[in-house]
């Protein structure tokens, strides 16, 4: 944040950041009757007799809401409901550069969870996907879960699944550099809000059985006197422990994942932890612990993750929102489901794993000798392969679990269909 100039963040956003455009001729009176009357009649009709045709004729296959009541809104906490629009469209643009997604910001003036769904329910016709964003916890599980109970289209709170994917990738190629077993460590968790729950969630996925998470108040456990308090999804991941604090639940723990705030892990915390550890300090815009700092306190091998741009292994959610719905749409997923966002996190780690670090990579981060390791067990944001790798193992994922509309897909094709959507000018 501090390097961002502030009249320079204020211009780039003067007149917003989206525009609609065109993408049918419309230059004489025969394009005009075409566009609209008489013409627009006919798929009109075409799509009243079959809705699937809308797919077909209209712009809904490729367009995304992105959907926000501004109560959550990155860093900044709740603003009004116009305050989060800025971040909706970069979201927008976002799935535009990554994976030629179309999005459209909808900012809807209400906190009722009840009401957001049936605002979205009511609009969902339109779109192919929807992406509810910046929408706080607990109220973005329920919203989530319900609206997509209604609809017929993929619907996902990126701050959820986004950040749980991506640092699965990571965690997975973390274990494989350690050779540690996902069902013998020890998690640490500080943040229980809806980041840190799907992050945790998805680790269970994985195997992890020893998940250690804290909220605010310390460490979630069973005999807590707001036991009966909490929330669904926070008591899920109560457990019987002696630890009470964070700095109990670092000892020995084999993995911390923080997304809570600035400075609440010490190198006296680090250097508590089980040998080689991994570290994803993902608060933002200043991590639980610096990079260097954590690898102060340690001498042995320590991976460590960030959401910042300027140190290695960023946990980035671009690495996974555009590529996730860009593979669901494209095979008219009805949802998105455990499978394929856990295919997309398999997709990532593979893809740092097994392929070289490209050149352009190593110039952007100013590190000729890059490769994997320690530093790099998460693709670096602007690789232009995620869109190969991740969209692809998603759309597979959705028809072979029976929720994509597409029936006829062959993967090489869709590849090389993706390979001249990156490419084109």
């Amino acid at each position: 944040m501090a390097s961002i100039d502030r009249t320079e963040a204020l211009g780039y956003h003067i007149g917003g950041k989206l525009s609609t455009k065109i993408t049918k001729p419309c230059a004489n009176l025969y394009d005009l009757s075409l566009a609209y009357s008489p013409g627009v009649a006919i798929p009109c009709l075409e799509i009243d007799k079959d809705e699937e045709l809308a797919y077909k004729y209209t712009g809904k296959g490729n367009l995304v809401a992105v959907v926000s009541n501004s109560t959550a809104v990155l860093g900044l906490g709740t603003l009004n409901t116009l305050g989060g629009k800025p971040v909706m469209e970069g979201k927008c643009v976002l799935f535009k550069r990554f994976a030629d997604v179309d999005g459209y910001d909808i900012m809807i003036d209400e906190k009722d969870p009840q009401k957001i769904v049936e605002v979205c329910r009511a609009i969902s016709k339109t779109f192919g996907g929807i992406n509810l964003e910046d929408i706080k916890a607990p109220e973005c599980f329920y919203i989530e879960r319900e609206l997509q109970k209604c609809v017929d289209i993929p619907i996902m709170h990126d701050d959820q699944h986004g950040t749980a994917m991506i640092t699965t990738a990571g965690l997975i190629n973390a274990l494989e550099i350690s050779g540690k077993d996902i069902s013998k460590i020890k998690i640490a968790v500080s943040g229980a809000g809806a980041s840190g729950i799907a992050c945790a969630k998805m680790y269970k996925d994985l195997g992890a059985k020893h998940i250690v998470m804290c909220d605010s108040k310390g460490v979630i456990h069973t005999k807590r006197e707001d036991f009966d308090k909490l929330n669904p999804e926070k008591k899920e991941f109560a457990i019987d422990t002696d630890d009470r604090t964070l700095a109990d639940a670092m000892k020995g723990a084999d993995m911390f994942l923080g997304l809570s705030k600035a400075g609440v892990v010490s190198k006296e915390m680090v250097a508590s932890m089980n040998a080689d550890p991994i570290i994803f300090a993902c608060a933002n815009p200043d991590p639980e612990i610096f990079p260097e700092d954590a690898k102060a306190a340690r001498t042995d091998k320590v991976m460590v993750g960030t959401g910042r741009s300027d140190y290695p292994n960023q946990v980035n959610n671009v690495l996974g929102f555009p590529y996730i719905f860009r593979g669901a749409m494209d095979v008219r997923a009805t949802k998105i489901t455990e499978g394929m966002k856990m295919a997309a996190a398999k997709a990532l780690a593979e893809l740092a794993r097994t392929q070289p670090v490209l050149d352009e990579i190593r110039q952007l981060v100013g590190n000729p000798n890059l490769e994997y390791g320690p530093d790099y067990i998460i693709p670096n944001p602007l690789d232009p392969r995620v869109l190969t790798w991740v969209a692809p193992a998603v759309a597979e994922a959705a028809v072979k679990e029976g929720v994509a509309r597409v029936k006829d897909f062959d993967k090489a094709k869709y590849i090389d269909a993706l390979l001249a959507k990156r490419f084109r000018g």
